[in-house]
């Protein structure tokens, strides 16, 4: 019986709260585990970690899984539980404004984060909530850099993930007004992807078990206790920041009870990207999905 077991994240920030609970909380612990965890390098994939076989489970995103199906490939990982079910990101106004709403935005500067995923569903909620995207001015700075220029002047609105937003709120540089995951809904948006292979063995079965007692514990768990649990993993944030995120993030749904990834989700994220054009087809849910190891 194997004790490793070695987890990579793509991102690493709060909200991946359900998997760092795994760490944070004991409970990989507690299955007997001696866990260990890395970010992956700038420019690699988490994913060739578990090509590699130096990872077991990786943070992710079904999405990844579209790359080599657009191309005719298999892809060599699949995607077997949710971490969130909605998109993460904030819309962050230099001044409260309760009375928010998207066309607001109409020819203001908006620093947007241009990754993929996160750009994509940027485009989809400005689509869901009736704004043009081109009809605000898209800012286009590395994601490193958005938060220091921001806070310097630049923009009128910010696009980040939390804990960012919830900072510049603390630092009293800006205020949430949107969040992309409520103008969106429920959708495949980040994921614990792992080979085929891996996913056949008792291992998997037993990390499986510990994932949803963490998922339990994260959705029940007054947020301050969770940021406690959390706050060694994020040394330079404020706990009482990482407490509003993880409480932002507890509102908003990402959190749900169940850890499969649905088809009604998956088909939503397929929205998304035929969207952007960033695929030509709708790509087959078992291409990219599996059950849970632990289900029968």
């Amino acid at each position: 019986m194997s004790n490793e077991i070695s987890i990579q994240f793509t991102r690493f920030s709060a909200f991946y709260s359900p998997l760092i609970a795994t760490l944070a909380g004991g409970f990989l612990r507690e299955a007997g585990f001696q866990p260990k965890h890395s970010v992956a390098p700038p420019g690699k994939s988490a994913i060739e970690a578990l090509v590699s076989g130096t990872a077991h489970v990786a943070q992710s995103a079904p999405s990844q899984g579209f790359g080599p199906l657009e191309k005719g490939q298999r892809p060599p990982a699949v995607h077997f539980a949710q971490i969130n079910e909605k998109d993460g990101f904030f819309l962050t106004a230099r001044a409260p404004d309760p009375a928010f709403t998207w066309d607001k935005l109409k020819g203001r500067q908006v620093l947007v984060d241009h990754g993929g995923q996160p750009l994509a569903m940027f485009k989809y909620a400005c689509h869901r909530r009736g704004l043009d995207y081109s009809a605000i001015h898209a800012v286009d700075i590395p994601s490193g850099q958005m938060d220091r220029a921001f806070r310097k002047g630049d923009g009128d609105y910010i696009h980040q993930q939390g804990p960012a937003p919830q900072q510049l709120e603390h630092d009293g540089v800006g205020h949430v007004v949107a969040s992309v995951g409520e103008a969106i809904g429920p959708c495949a948006f980040s994921s614990l992807a792992a080979t085929r292979e891996w996913l056949g063995t008792d291992t998997a079965k037993r990390f499986m078990g510990a994932y949803r007692k963490a998922r339990a514990w994260l959705i029940d768990t007054p947020a301050a206790k969770v940021a406690e649990a959390e706050a060694s993993f994020f040394p330079e944030i404020d706990r009482a920041v990482l407490a509003s995120t993880i409480a932002y993030y507890q509102r908003l749904g990402c959190w749900t009870p169940h850890v499969e990834i649905t088809r009604p989700a998956f088909e939503v994220t397929l929205d998304v990207f035929g969207h952007s054009r960033l695929i030509t087809k709708r790509h087959r849910y078992e291409d990219v999905v599996v059950p849970p190891p632990d289900a029968a």
